[in-house]
C-alpha cells in the first residue's frame, strides 16, 4: 500500500513483516495509526516468541537442567542486548519490569519513599503521562514532599526559564517525559538532567515514546533513571525496562520481595541478589525479555536514524494535511519539529465520535486524554484524537486519514 515516505526506509519491504496490516474491515484495508499506544509486532519477534515456547521454555536461575540453563542464558543475554541498545554500561543497569509504569513505581517506592520528606521537591512538567504524574503525586502525599510542574507554552514547548526557576537546592528529583505522547514535543532531557545535577538532584526520563523512534544513549543524556516499554517498539506486551545508574540501584532497597531476588534467607532476615536480579522478584518476563532483545535487533537492522527520519516526515506531512482542512485544531509544535504523532480535534466533533467514524473507514486512531488529563485541561479540551506513526506507515495512509476526516465533517455538518 503506497510508496515509502522516506528514501532511507524500505517501507514496502518492512510491511511484509507485519501481516496484520493486510486485515480488512468492511472492505477497507486497515490503516493502523495507534502506534503510540502499541506498535505492531514483526514476524521475527513473533517467531522468537514461538521458538522460545517450542524449544526452551523453563524457569530461569532455578534449575540445573538443560532447559533452565538455556533459558537463563538467553534471558541474561537479553539484558545485555537491551543495555547495548540504549547505551547502558551493562546488564547490571537494566531491570526488566512489566511496563514503563512499573519502572516508574519501582523508583518511586524503592528510592522515593526512602529519600523524600517534608521540604523536598519533585519537579515534573505539565505534559507528563499519568504513569509519572500520578506516581510522584502519590509518593509526595506519603512523604510530605511537594510536586511542581514546568510550564508548557502555547506552542507545546517546555518553558526552560520556568524550569530554571523551579529546580532549586530543595529539588530531589526531576522527572520528565522525553517525548510527549500528546503533543509530539521532544524535550531537552539532557539539559534538564544537567539542571537537576547542578542542584544535586536526580533525573528520571520517561522514554516510552522516544526509545521506539530515535537513537537513545542514556549515558549521553546523563539520566539517572530511564524507563520504556517493549510493546511500543515492535516487542511483546508484558515487558518494560528500568535503566538506573549502577551505584544508585546498588544503594536502593527493593520494594517487591520473593523468589529470585534474594541471596540468603533465614527466619530472621534476608539479603538481596546482585543487580539487576534484586529488582526482579518472582518469575520474570522471560520470553518477553528475550523477544524484546529480538525487537532491538530488528530496529537496529533498519537503523534508528532512519526510523526517526521516517516518523518525523510522516508527522510533518500529517500536520500539513490536517491544517489544510481548515477546521482542525492541531496541538503541539510545528509540523517540522515534532516526533511521530499528531493530536487534533475536528471542529466541534468530539474526539470519540471522530474515532468511531474513522473506524468505519478502517482507520485506527486513539481518542481520549491519552493519560494526560491535566495537559488536556490546560489545552481547554476534554479529549483529542491522535494519529501516531511507525516504520510501516505511509503518506497514502495519511491521505486516507484526511479523506476519512472530510467524510466525518460532512456527516456532522
Amino acid at each position: 500500500m503506497g510508496a515509502q515516505s522516506s528514501d532511507l526506509l524500505d517501507v514496502e519491504r518492512i510491511r511484509e513483516d507485519f501481516p496484520i496490516l493486510e486485515r480488512e474491515f468492511g472492505g477497507e484495508q486497515l490503516v493502523y495509526l495507534d502506534n503510540a499506544a502499541t506498535s505492531q509486532t514483526p514476524e521475527p519477534v513473533v517467531e522468537t516468541i514461538a521458538d522460545y515456547y517450542r524449544t526452551t521454555n523453563a524457569n530461569v536461575h532455578r534449575g540445573l537442567h538443560q532447559l533452565s540453563q538455556e533459558a537463563s542464558i538467553a534471558y541474561e543475554e537479553a539484558h545485555d542486548r537491551v543495555a547495548e541498545f540504549i547505551g547502558a554500561e551493562g546488564r547490571e543497569e537494566v531491570v526488566f519490569t512489566k511496563n514503563t509504569t512499573e519502572s516508574m513505581n519501582t523508583v518511586a517506592y524503592a528510592w522515593g519513599l526512602a529519600e523524600l520528606g517534608p521540604g523536598d521537591e519533585v519537579v515534573m512538567t505539565e505534559m507528563e503521562h499519568h504513569a509519572a504524574l500520578v506516581t510522584w503525586q502519590q509518593i509526595a502525599k506519603k512523604t510530605g514532599a511537594e510536586v511542581k510542574y514546568i510550564r508548557v507554552d502555547d506552542e507545546g514547548y517546555l518553558d526552560m526559564d520556568h524550569a530554571r526557576e523551579l529546580v532549586t537546592d530543595d529539588t530531589e528529583m526531576v522527572s520528565v517525559v522525553h517525548v510527549s505522547n500528546t503533543l509530539g514535543t521532544v524535550n531537552p532531557v539532557g539539559d534538564l538532567a544537567d539542571l537537576a545535577h547542578d542542584h544535586d538532584a536526580l533525573c528520571f526520563v520517561d522514554g516510552a515514546q522516544s526509545v521506539p523512534h530515535m537513537p537513545v544513549d542514556v549515558q549521553d543524556i546523563d539520566a539517572d533513571f530511564f524507563a520504556f516499554s517493549g510493546h511500543k517498539m515492535c516487542g511483546p506486551t508484558g515487558v518494560g525496562v528500568l535503566y538506573g545508574k549502577e551505584h544508585l540501584l546498588e544503594e536502593m532497597q527493593p520494594y517487591l520481595y520473593g523468589g529470585m531476588m534474594i541471596s540468603k534467607v533465614t527466619f530472621e532476615d534476608s539479603t538481596w541478589h546482585e543487580l539487576p536480579w534484586k529488582f526482579e522478584a518472582g518469575t520474570p518476563p522471560i520470553c518477553q525479555g528475550i523477544a524484546l532483545a529480538e525487537a532491538c535487533d530488528y530496529l537496529e537492522d533498519i537503523g534508528m536514524d532512519r526510523v526517526r527520519r521516517h516518523g518525523e516526515e510522516l508527522a510533518a506531512y500529517a500536520h500539513d494535511r490536517l491544517e489544510e482542512l481548515g477546521d482542525v485544531d492541531v496541538y503541539g509544535p510545528p509540523g517540522d519539529d515534532r516526533a511521530a504523532l499528531v493530536s487534533f480535534n475536528l471542529g466541534d466533533v468530539h474526539a470519540h465520535d471522530t474515532s468511531e467514524i474513522l473506524n468505519e473507514f478502517a482507520v485506527a486512531v486513539r481518542a481520549g486524554d491519552h493519560c494526560t488529563q491535566p495537559l488536556h485541561d490546560k489545552l481547554g479540551v476534554a479529549a483529542s484524537a491522535r494519529a501516531s506513526f511507525y516504520i510501516y506507515n505511509t503518506r497514502e495512509e495519511v491521505d486516507k486519514l484526511v479523506d476519512a476526516l472530510e467524510a466525518t465533517r460532512e456527516l456532522f455538518a
